[in-house]
């Protein structure tokens, strides 16, 4: 009995690798030591070809950054390579940028090589104070401007935190104090701007994230009368965990139908929205996103549930549809380098609604983080334009959730609805760009 025991747990151990196996291969997701491999080969490619430009750009030719362990900069843990999980001890990193001889030094004042693109430039044994090490180095490269992480209106470009600042004054000469400046315009950049090899991975991770949600709005998960919205979250959720990838947000199913009036914005984005069985005839929303080496995603897509009676999508649903994306090729259509995201907003607002739509745009940078730092196209709650954040100009090679709604009246359900829809884009030089396409249909459920 043991013995078949065993062999029956072989046969399902056997049958699970390979179901896993299948499904990466399907997706094309890498295994962990790919991903490391990978994540290590952008960040060189950041480091030696693209930090020199941005530190040039912004005139900052040493730029600093501090943290403790557990407790990290969110800049500098974009800097850890793939076996670094997290800072150790206290980890400084020092770039500095010799414009004239064309060179750029990646110095760790920490105990260890941050892994092959950064060297430790510490000996603890030698010098057995942090702060000293750290002066030593400002004081032979004399810098002219030394860059800190700190923002008032930019949180991911203020991570320094108040005691690593108070005791890195407390120990550099005074002399110095006066090359300080806020390292803000960099640390934006940095988190912002998109090379070319991170792009193809940007590619295929939003071609996974449509994917799972061509998955999760099919008749293979939902069940008319049977599934619920939380069903069908939690599918997600666990289709992620399975694929061995993360979501940076749980996810969120909504639905609209003719019996029921059109949500207000805070109801849609301020509540915990309530579990509904799905049904036949519902316009189905899905708010979704997912992390890979590195990167991030964020859509918003619609489904409708086939009626018995229906072949297609009905029309009016589908026209719907087309004034949605067609916002999105208003707004897309009027971002400019240069131009601030309030600029953009007011533009594109201006001419969705001189056209009879009514449009409502929150469009914010993706990227290193889901809701990065960069230019912010409005906030749901903030349609005449974001103070501060919204006046940040649009910058080259920078990726975008192309965030929006239309209400539209629907004659047919005696109601408004909303069309939301979200999609990653690149905006590259002066050129807009989905990053895998968009969705240009409803997907239809069939029901039988």
């Amino acid at each position: 009995m043991l013995k078949n025991f065993l062999l029956i747990c072989l046969f399902f151990l056997c049958f699970s690798c390979q179901q896993n196996t299948e499904n990466q291969k399907h997706y094309d997701i890498l295994s962990e030591k790919e991903r490391a491999i990978l994540k290590d080969e952008l960040l060189e490619d950041r480091l030696s070809n693209l930090l020199p430009i941005l530190m040039d750009d912004t005139d900052i030719d040493m730029w600093l950054l501090i943290s403790r362990e557990y407790n990290e900069d969110p800049v500098l843990k974009t800097l850890l390579p793939a076996t670094w999980l997290n800072a150790r001890r206290r980890t400084i990193i020092v770039f500095y940028r010799n414009k004239e001889k064309n060179t750029l030094e990646r110095l760790a004042v920490a105990r260890y090589d941050i892994g092959k693109s950064i060297q430790s430039a510490w000996n603890k044994e030698q010098q057995p104070n942090q702060w000293e090490a750290l002066t030593a180095i400002i004081k032979e490269k004399n810098p002219n401007k030394i860059g800190l992480n700190f923002s008032k209106h930019f949180a991911l470009a203020d991570g320094l935190v108040k005691t690593d600042y108070e005791e890195f004054l407390e120990n550099l000469p005074v002399e110095f104090h006066s090359k300080i400046v806020s390292a803000e315009n960099l640390a934006i950049a940095w988190l912002e701007t998109r090379t070319a090899k991170e792009m193809a991975l940007y590619k295929n991770l939003v071609k996974i994230t449509h994917d799972i949600i061509d998955e999760a709005f099919s008749e293979k998960v939902i069940k008319p009368g049977i599934t619920t919205t939380e069903d069908v979250v939690w599918f997600m959720r666990q289709k992620v965990t399975d694929l061995g990838l993360e979501t940076w947000f749980h996810p969120t199913i909504d639905v609209q139908r003719n019996n029921e009036a059109l949500k207000s914005h805070i109801e849609s984005f301020s509540k915990q929205k309530a579990e509904e069985i799905i049904q036949e005839g519902d316009l189905l929303h899905c708010d979704f996103g997912i992390t890979y080496i590195g990167l991030n995603t964020d859509c918003q897509q619609h489904a409708y549930v086939l009626k018995k009676d229906e072949n297609e999508v009905p029309a009016f649903l589908k026209a719907a549809f087309e004034d949605g994306n067609r916002v999105q090729d208003i707004l897309t259509s009027n971002m400019k380098i240069g131009k601030t995201g309030n600029e953009i907003l007011a533009t594109s607002l201006a001419q969705g609604k001189k056209e009879g739509l009514r449009p409502s745009i929150y469009t914010h940078p993706l990227g290193t983080f889901g809701h990065s730092a960069g230019t912010t196209i409005g906030m749901w709650d903030s349609q005449n334009g974001v103070p501060f954040n919204g006046e940040y100009p649009l910058h080259k090679n920078t990726v975008y959730a192309i965030e929006l709604n239309t209400t539209v009246a629907i004659k047919e359900w005696k109601k408004d609805i909303r069309i939301m829809l979200e999609e990653a884009g690149f905006f590259g030089n002066n050129s807009f760009e989905y990053v895998n396409e968009r969705q240009t249909k409803i997907k239809p459920i069939k029901t039988n």
